[in-house]
């Protein structure tokens, strides 16, 4: 099997050859640039500077040589401009991290910084417009800013929280050609995000790229919105699925089924040990409109669907299911509920479990070599039963994960199948 071949047959829950990789293809499936630097080192590879896809947590690129090493079967597409508004592709510019990296970023990525030295980066590259993220002295990731007014009940207009939502351009479908013309014909799988799916998400990620942001933009405003303003959060969310499904029906035109999954939803609903909100809240204000987007993408296309969420979400896997949901990720293993064995046992026959390979917060960060390799070899022994599964760690890597432990992961990954 070449690298499509077997991430397919693990979606549809057939045996592959070995179990299929995935590590840097999406935004919550990646490496830090910094991780990514110090691979590139350890195995001898050109020194060059490393491109970031993903500003927000700084995620690197993972090339394609890197990745041969590393054994990665996925591919990602992003969009044209990242979540700033920024455009991704064009001319790159240097930028001296707080760490003292250097690396790539886009050409209209302009920064500032407040009184404290802290980087700030504006919508669209623009200065003169108040910032939207902040990137601490002793951070390696962006912050973000929350800017909004107090909540002004009798001005609140379920427009403002689609700005970020509109009819798909020519110019973008333009790209989405152009980017699909580029991998015709690969081997690897490949997983888009075409972004404006992610129900929910448009509150939790405060407007980042907006210059003039309106409505409800405060996380905490947002979930007391399920519940203080449901009426209000069913017209954003009706307004977002009709305008998702109009640009995926102009999407399919452009990419027909040269992609095999694409990324719907990143809203997080699990906690370390508990969930944002009831089962019955699910049911009722998100699912009907999950449920509306997959039954499109699931009657006119071959693409599987992504759903994202951290924390301990065993409770509601039923229901992501039941809502079409093809893939879920991160799994994280180590939240209240979410052991591998009830999970694989539990569910591994109706949902691809994309992620769950090793705790990222205590085994991958601050355990020995040794460590992961125990957590890796019976994380792979679990899920990779009967298919249905596709090698990540539990979310990112981070900028300071040792190098061993990275290292070791994927020497186990590969002696597992090569056993």
């Amino acid at each position: 099997m070449n690298s499509k071949e077997r991430v397919i047959a693990s979606l549809n829950h057939q045996i592959p050859d070995r179990i299929p990789v995935d590590m840097g293809s999406t935004g919550v499936t990646g490496i830090h640039a910094l991780a990514v630097e110090k691979l590139r080192a350890w195995y001898g590879l050109e020194e060059k500077l490393v491109r970031i896809i993903e500003p927000y947590q700084m995620l690197g690129d993972v090339e394609s040589d890197l990745r041969e090493i590393l054994g990665i079967d996925v591919i990602g597409l992003s969009p044209r401009k990242n979540m700033f508004g920024i455009q991704n592709c064009g001319n790159l510019k240097e930028l001296r991290t707080f760490w003292g990296q250097v690396v790539l970023v886009p050409g209209d990525f302009n920064t500032s910084h407040d009184e404290e030295g802290n980087l700030l980066i504006h919508p669209e590259g623009d200065l003169q417009v108040a910032p939207s993220a902040k990137m601490p002295k002793a951070s390696y990731f962006f912050d973000a800013i929350i800017r909004q007014d107090p909540v002004n009940e009798e001005k609140l207009d379920p427009v403002d929280n689609l700005e970020e939502f509109s009819d798909i351009s020519e110019e973008d479908l333009a790209y989405w050609k152009n980017e699909i013309e580029k991998i015709k014909g690969t081997n690897h799988a490949v997983i888009a995000n075409f972004g404006g799916t992610a129900i929910g998400d448009i509150a939790l990620v405060p407007a980042m790229n907006l210059r003039h942001p309106r409505g409800i933009r405060d996380i905490a405003e947002w979930y007391m919105s399920i519940i203080m303003r449901p009426d209000y959060i069913h017209e954003i969310f009706t307004g977002q699925t009709e305008v998702a499904i109009r640009n995926l029906q102009k999407l399919y035109a452009v990419v027909n089924n040269h992609i095999d999954a694409v990324f719907i939803c990143g809203t997080d609903f699990g906690t370390q040990d508990s969930q944002f909100c009831g089962i019955d809240t699910l049911e009722t204000m998100y699912l009907p409109y999950y449920k509306k987007m997959n039954d499109w993408i699931h009657e006119h296309t071959r693409w599987k669907t992504f759903k994202h969420s951290c924390g301990a979400v065993e409770p509601f896997i039923n229901k992501f299911i039941e809502a079409g949901f093809d893939i879920l990720n991160p799994v994280q293993v180590s939240a209240r509920g979410m052991d591998p064995s009830h999970l694989k046992n539990t569910y591994g026959d109706r949902i691809t479990f994309w992620g769950g390979g090793v705790d990222t917060q205590k085994v991958l960060s601050f355990g020995s070599p040794e460590d992961v390799k125990k957590q890796v070899t019976e994380n792979l022994r679990i899920f990779g039963r009967n298919g249905g599964f596709v090698f990540n760690t539990v979310h990112n890597i981070q900028a300071n994960v040792p190098v061993e432990n990275m290292v070791s992961m994927f020497e186990t990954i590969n002696e597992f199948n090569n056993a």
